[in-house]
């Protein structure tokens, strides 16, 4: 079992590496574009690029994960999120801002929870389920410092200086992942032999195969949803009438809400099974966006919106780690998953894209529209799963 600090050091690494990639062209994005004279899909579509990048990458990565461990990768990763931020700070053309992009894409593949969910796999198994939670409290917090934060050094230094400061920070999580173990189950024999097997859900191919595919459409709308609102939170409660500043404040409660959601996992998840947790908050997660239409005549209605969606959120992205711990073979997790997930990253990619495409075209309400059409596809998905396993779930 993994606890105590090596979970921090992995929940701090993903504060810090969200925060620095993923999160970034949500906190500076309209200020990019302002400064450069670009188009808001100019600057966007770097961001798709990332994500693109992390599409092709993720098989790769997966097995390089399954057959190294995941200390050298992440170490590496981090390296890479220092280089992708200081070219982006650096750049006075879409040439370097785009090949920046291309950086921050593998080293997002590298460092963030999909490369960590697979480096605990290979350590701990199918018991890795309540360190996968445990990481995640940390970097769900990733867009409520570092939205705030990065305001906060661009208001002193500019947005250049404030992305210097963001490889900084990414370069400080270098120490932190040197501290992932590489040995596997099998090379730690008194954990091992005190853990019963669990025998997956999914042996048959025909099972295999539908929980592959249903599988991958969940953590693709789940993706792509997580994309937009990574891109679009802050510009749609804007759009809708709330003051730019308050915006900001309110969108970090999206963090708040996503490290709430998986304390309350970590806390009263451990015996829940999996898909039914997806399945209620597939559920869940429509009302949110139907918040959202109501944010700018309701300052509780864009509290809710933002607190709410995180919540789901948060809850969901441990849920897409631990689904394959209980349908698939963990031993094979870093590649399998892997391969599962270059559809989640691809349509992830379309997303800030789309959603400004929608914007330009529907206004805000057509972006919400939007998420309600594709979280409740999430919902279908989740119901198959839960419909199709549900009954070869083990007695407690």
């Amino acid at each position: 079992m993994i606890v105590g600090r090596k979970v921090l050091w992995l929940g701090l690494g993903q504060l810090v590496s969200w925060g620095v990639s993923y999160y970034l062209v949500g906190g500076f994005g309209d200020t990019i574009a302002a400064d450069l004279i670009w188009t808001r899909d100019v600057v966007y579509g770097g961001f798709s690029v990332a994500l693109l990048v992390m599409g092709l990458a993720s098989p790769i990565v997966g097995r390089l994960i399954d057959r190294h461990g995941g200390r050298r990768v992440m170490v590496a990763g981090s390296l890479l999120n220092a280089a992708g931020c200081t070219g982006i700070a650096l750049c006075h053309g879409v040439a370097l801002y785009y090949a920046s992009w291309v950086v921050l894409g593998v080293a997002m593949r590298l460092t963030l929870y999909e490369a960590a969910f697979a480096a605990l796999a290979r350590i701990a198994g199918a018991g890795a389920r309540r360190a996968m939670a445990q990481i995640t409290l940390l970097g769900g917090l990733s867009s409520t410092v570092f939205w705030p934060l990065g305001h906060l050094i661009a208001a002193h230094v500019g947005w250049r200086g404030a992305l210097l400061a963001y490889a900084g920070f990414a370069l400080l999580t270098v120490p932190l992942h040197l501290t992932i173990p590489d040995e596997r189950p099998d090379d730690a024999a008194p954990v091992a032999s005190s853990v019963a097997p669990v025998q997956p859900l999914a042996t048959e191919r025909r099972d295999v195969v539908f929980a592959s595919v249903l599988y991958a459409a969940l953590a693709a709308l789940a993706a792509f949803l997580n994309a937009g609102m990574s891109s679009q939170m802050i510009s749609i409660l804007t759009g809708l009438g709330v003051v730019a500043s308050t915006s900001v404040w309110i969108s970090t409660l999206r963090g708040v809400g996503q490290s709430a959601g998986r304390l309350s996992e970590v806390l009263f998840g451990r015996r829940v099974d999996p898909m039914l947790l997806t399945l209620a908050t597939t559920a869940a997660m429509p009302l949110c966006f139907v918040a959202g239409l109501f944010g700018g005549r309701s300052a509780f209605a864009a509290l809710g919106f933002a607190l709410f969606y995180g919540v789901t959120n948060g809850v969901l992205t441990i849920t897409r780690g631990t689904i394959p711990l209980v349908l698939f073979d963990p031993r094979t997790y870093g590649a399998f998953v892997g391969r599962l997930l270059v559809p989640s990253f691809l349509l992830s990619a379309a997303a800030p894209v789309l959603y400004a495409a929608v914007l330009r075209r529907f206004g805000e309400a057509g972006e919400l529209g939007l998420s309600i059409v594709a979280s409740c596809l999430s919902l279908v998905c989740a119901v198959l799963l839960w419909i199709r396993f549900r009954r070869r779930r083990p007695q407690r």
